[in-house]
């Protein structure tokens, strides 16, 4: 029998190069499969929710959407944080409503108590602050209170810092219930303390942040106009400036009252000026004007190392009226963009605010002086219905339901809108 080896070798050549394509075959499958794998766990990892919905889906179909759920601290991929406006937003539905009451909390001044008031709508507590380029944490006690173990701020300024003040204190006090350890004669300047952290906040009153004399009761009701040192910056708080980790420096409305004017001890004029004193009218723009620039030179000079944030006046939502003579602010829902506009006195203030802040801003940095600014004017002045308006009283409506009672379009309810500032702090704080 003979073999035809040549036909024998062809086959042979055959068989093993089949052989060699299925090994090859095999090693490439084996492969696929473990990437295939190690894709998985990297996508477990990352995505839980993903993955599943990729395995549930038939494969001819395209995935379904995934949906973000409305996580408060995580930011979307797409968005640079420190390109990001806190400061521009809108208010959106918040279902799970304010995180403190009236009743756990105890620290709410009675003209902000809107609860214990008696204010019969509650939908003002159910919005929450949202700004349009990023996601905005909610305010972490825990957090901020490790932040500032060791430290002392302080809030200087008005009715309006006080009004803050206790919005902090509420948010802080879910942790710990602060004590108080100081307040002046009149209850106006207060500080409490966190034992477990050594952490201590003032509120410090000087509603003009200048030496001022004032003559007026807790209603408003002033008896003579208010004498202003223009040049002559309120030692309440200069004073303790340089013991201050943080602090909040703000004035405004207080220069829209009757005032004299004094520069070296000088009369140099007034703003609504009393009559048959013979004096120059020089109005509120020339006082605010003069009193920015000697807190920002005073600021941006001092080489201070801690923070300082100077906050803009902020806007009431008075109509048909002002404070004293029958204004209102009835609305319960938050306002429309563009239904309100600021109101001019309130434009003029900020207009100064900001200027002088701008100004002073170079001069800080180039000292390594910490100092920014906060300016909530779009973040409250779509709500109007967060005013305590009529139930800045208790129980005004209780003997006669058509009372007319003296409204605060000015102040905030607490809980209320104010709390997200303390939000939009702590980001800036915690982030820069």
């Amino acid at each position: 029998m003979r073999v035809n080896w040549k036909s024998w070798s062809l086959n042979k050549h055959q068989h093993i190069l089949v052989k060699l394509a299925v090994a090859i075959l095999l090693v490439g499958l084996a492969f696929r499969l473990l990437v295939s794998r190690s894709k998985g766990f990297a996508s477990d990892l990352e995505s839980p929710v993903l993955e599943k919905e990729q395995v549930q889906e038939p494969a001819l179909k395209p995935p379904a959407p995934v949906e973000i759920p409305d996580n408060e601290d995580q930011i979307p991929l797409d968005v640079v944080a420190e390109k990001c406006d806190l400061f521009i937003g809108d208010w959106i539905p918040n279902p799970s409503g304010p995180t403190y009451t009236n009743e756990s909390c105890p620290l709410i001044e009675g003209h902000q108590n809107c609860m214990r008031n008696g204010r019969p709508d509650t939908g003002y507590l159910y919005w929450k602050w949202k700004p349009r380029d990023c996601q905005l944490p909610r305010f972490n006690v825990e957090r901020f209170l490790e932040l500032m173990r060791n430290k002392a701020w302080a809030l200087i300024g008005d009715s309006i810092s006080r009004n803050h003040v206790q919005s902090l204190l509420c948010m802080l006090a879910r942790v710990e219930q602060p004590v108080e350890v100081y307040h002046d004669e009149d209850y106006k300047s207060k500080r409490w303390h966190f034992p477990s952290y050594n952490f201590s906040i003032s509120n410090i009153w000087s509603p003009f942040l200048v030496k001022a004399a004032i003559f007026e009761d807790n209603n408003g009701v002033s008896t003579a106009e208010v004498q202003l040192h223009l040049d002559k910056l309120d030692k309440t708080w200069t004073d303790i400036y340089e013991s201050l980790d943080y602090m909040i420096i703000s004035t405004g409305k207080w220069y829209l009252k009757a005032a004299v004017y004094h520069e070296n001890d000088t009369i140099v004029g007034c703003h609504i000026c009393p009559p048959g004193k013979n004096l120059t009218e020089v109005g509120f723009v020339f006082a605010y004007n003069k009193t920015l620039h000697h807190v920002m030179n005073f600021i941006a000079k001092s080489k201070h190392k801690g923070l300082i944030f100077f906050r803009t006046s902020t806007p009431d939502h008075f109509q048909n009226g002002e404070w004293h003579n029958g204004g209102t602010c009835p609305q319960t829902t938050p306002a429309k963009e563009g239904e309100f506009e600021i109101k001019d006195l309130n434009r003029i203030l900020r207009d100064v605010e900001l200027q002088e802040f701008e100004k002073a801003a170079a001069k800080a940095a180039d000292n390594g002086v910490n100092l920014k600014l906060l300016d909530f004017t779009n973040l409250l002045l779509s709500r109007p219905d967060g005013h305590p308006g009529p139930y800045r009283q208790f129980q005004p409506f209780a003997e006669n339901k058509t009372a007319v009672v003296q409204n605060d379009c000015l102040h905030w309810c607490l809980p209320g809108p104010m709390d997200y500032w303390n939000d939009v702090i702590m980001e800036m704080v915690v982030n820069g």
